[in-house]
């Protein structure tokens, strides 16, 4: 954890996104939250980490998402030497659409 994004402003903001409980709770959460370039840019930020994760050349994932190759490496060195957040998500929605299959 980095302890620079560590205090109580954040917990409270933390605490906040986990009682949502829903996709669309979400769209209004981060639609009062945070302006459309700022929501988009942490959603293609994760898109580039899952791509990232699966192996995807820096190339393809350019063409696919817009990203620029300095955000692209920005977030491997978050996959790479990160809190590893990105995995734990990634994790958590395999484990949950594995769930889903099986009922």
């Amino acid at each position: 954890m980095n302890p620079k994004i560590r205090n109580s402003n954040t917990d409270t903001l933390f605490r906040a996104i986990l009682t949502l409980k829903t996709v669309e709770e979400c769209y209004s959460f981060f639609d009062d939250l945070c302006t459309v370039p700022e929501l988009k840019a942490m959603a293609q930020r994760y898109v580039v980490a899952k791509m990232l994760s699966e192996g995807e050349i820096y190339s393809k994932i350019v063409e696919k998402t817009g990203a620029s190759t300095a955000t692209i490496s920005r977030v491997n060195r978050a996959l790479n030497y990160g809190s590893d957040g990105y995995m734990l998500t990634f994790e958590r929605i395999e484990e949950d659409s594995t769930k889903e299959e099986q009922s």
